[in-house]
């Protein structure tokens, strides 16, 4: 049930449930208890299954091999991985001793990496050799070279001192994975080290955690360059997970096939910790999104709920095959991460069974989900809103010059308040004390418009923030590292809408006078530095750029620009475009 004052744009959820008051190895050991026999994860790709007692024992196994190597309550452990059981068993291992785990992008290349490394102060980090085009072995070797010549508990360097191992594991050959180099430490040398840990040991180190911990560091991208990493703790994103369940009317009986990302809040938090808090069954249908694959795990294993940015259910739909695959077991799940078109909810509800399906909106500060539409809402709030907070939370939509409450159906910034804000950003009090007010009220950049019933409907953002494919990307990263290239001048980069991602980047390019240079250079320029969904798909040369009068870029200009012409099948090489 919620409350709000009708003529104000403010809204406060509370519930019959209250808050979960627990660490999540506390939460995740009841839940274990209770279902010790069903199943909790199933790895297609790996042909891997385990109960929720098998998962347990994994999960003990490999904390008490971090105990065993030295890591500590506090201490930081990346990974660096496609989604596999070993990504589940390292989250749950690092939450139960204290550990706090940092999710590393796998599009990430040596410059990303190496911000992430140095900003969070990495003593640990888990990484495959390999995935697709992306050599992280070779990657890291560059990075650190003494990774050739040292043992492994000799690999830091000056840029990463605080590194302590680097640990590697083939999730394709779980039994046994091969050192690449004399410096890595492999997956069965951190088993091998729980020989030496008690279970007296390893509960001593789960008691001495608290829900106000952080356990969770997540990196999202930053206006004044590189992302920043949001500080999450065990009453943040377990109650986070656990309330959204509940709102999916998720049991111990259900299935979800999860296709996103784990390293993303939606895939750890919405998805893994989901399904963990209620004792449902987590289906990994891939490393990486493909459509076919998610089909088959549905109908394979009878799924009842799907995860999905738009671009995710846009490919399900369009996939040649979809008509063979039975679907009908499916009923709810989450869309997230881009606005949802109404006729693409209509045939995820109709072509894919899944009648109940929901809308979700929020931001890694926040845990992520601070709305979700309700099984029972109509079509038209299901599709024109994301919903209503979650209970225990509140939300305000004021006025972005006084920061004043506005009346309810004035357009305004959505600020949120409750237990899912972060503990902060890791290291940044200058960006906490910015993004998190005095009042705890978090201001999340978007701007909305709220009814008198609570729904919010997201209208435009105050952020430069593009959404490609549920990739949350900011343009100064791409400018700041385009602007390195010595042929460059000035460049602007913003987002032009897409029907298939939802965004796409375009990058505006003056060069220094007299020099030439194509799109196709600058990508190549990019490739192998930055992930390759920042890489601007359309890349335009201009001799200067849309200005307000004291000297300001108008991107809003440009995006106008851009489109019209985009829609006359017009290109841009090196004209004027000044409006």
């Amino acid at each position: 049930m919620h409350s709000t004052h009708i003529n104000k744009s403010y809204c406060h959820r509370g519930g019959s449930t209250p808050l979960l008051g627990e660490t999540i190895p506390e939460h995740f050991a009841n839940i274990v208890k209770r279902f010790p026999d069903s199943e909790a994860i199933v790895s297609i790709t790996q042909n891997r299954r385990l109960t929720y007692a098998q998962l347990k024992s994994e999960v003990d196994i490999l904390a008490c091999g971090l105990l065993g190597l030295g890591f500590k309550k506090g201490e930081r452990i990346g990974i660096w991985s496609t989604n596999n059981v070993e990504w589940l068993l390292v989250q749950m291992a690092t939450a139960q001793i204290g550990v706090i785990l940092v999710n590393i992008n796998p599009a990430y290349r040596t410059l990303e990496l190496a911000h992430v490394l140095q900003q969070s102060e990495l003593h640990g980090l888990f990484v495959i050799p390999s995935f697709r085009s992306s050599d992280y072995i070779s990657m890291l070797v560059e990075m650190i070279p003494e990774l050739k010549k040292h043992a492994p508990e000799n690999i830091s360097n000056q840029d990463f001192n605080f590194l302590k191992r680097i640990i590697v594991y083939d999730p394709n050959v779980p039994e046994e994975t091969n050192r690449p180099y004399s410096g890595f430490t492999t997956w069965q040398e951190v088993v091998q080290a729980a020989d030496n840990i008690s279970t007296q040991k390893l509960q001593e180190a789960t008691n001495s955690l608290d829900m106000d911990d952080a356990i969770n560091i997540q990196y999202t991208s930053g206006t004044t360059g590189f992302p920043k990493a949001v500080v999450l703790t065990h009453h943040n994103i377990l109650n986070n997970a656990y309330f959204s369940a509940l709102a999916m009317n998720f049991t111990e009986s259900d299935r979800l096939v999860v296709p996103v990302p784990f390293y993303h809040c939606f895939g750890m938090v919405l998805a893994n910790l989901l399904c963990f808090s209620v004792g449902a069954c987590l289906i990994i249908p891939c490393e990486h999104f493909d459509a076919g694959n998610v089909l088959h795990a549905i109908d394979k294993e009878q799924c009842t709920g799907i995860h999905g940015v738009p671009t995710m259910f846009i490919a399900e739909l369009e996939h040649p095959e979809f008509k063979k695959y039975k679907l009908s077991s499916l009923r709810t799940g989450i869309m997230a991460g881009a606005p949802c078109p109404p006729e693409l909810m209509t045939q995820v509800m109709h072509d894919m069974h899944c009648a109940q399906i929901l809308i979700g909106y929020g931001e890694t500060e926040a845990s992520p989900l601070t709305h979700l539409t309700a099984i029972d809402d109509s079509l038209e709030q299901r599709t024109q809103t994301v919903g209503t907070n979650l209970p225990h939370q509140e939300v305000k939509v004021v006025d972005v010059n006084t920061r004043k409450l506005l009346p309810i159906g004035k357009v305004g910034e959505i600020y949120f308040r409750g237990y899912h804000i972060m503990k902060a950003y890791y290291g940044d009090a200058k960006a906490t004390a910015a993004a998190v007010d005095e009042d705890g009220w978090l201001a999340s950049g978007d701007l909305g418009v709220m009814d008198a019933n609570g729904y919010l409907k997201i209208t435009g953002r105050l952020k430069e923030m593009i959404i490609r494919g549920g990739e949350n990307i900011y343009p100064r990263e791409i400018e700041d590292f385009i602007f390195t290239h010595p042929k460059v001048e000035e460049v602007a980069v913003f987002g032009i809408p897409d029907k298939f991602y939802g965004e796409e980047v375009m990058a505006w390019v003056q060069l220094h006078k007299g020099k030439t240079l194509t799109d196709e250079e600058i990508r190549a320029f990019c490739k192998g530095k930055i992930a390759h969904f920042k890489i601007p798909k359309y890349i335009w040369f201009v001799k200067e750029f849309p200005m307000t009068v004291t000297g300001k870029l108008q991107k809003y200009r440009m995006r106008e620009i851009a489109c019209e012409k985009l829609q006359r099948g017009k290109n841009l090489v090196a004209e004027s475009i000044s409006g």
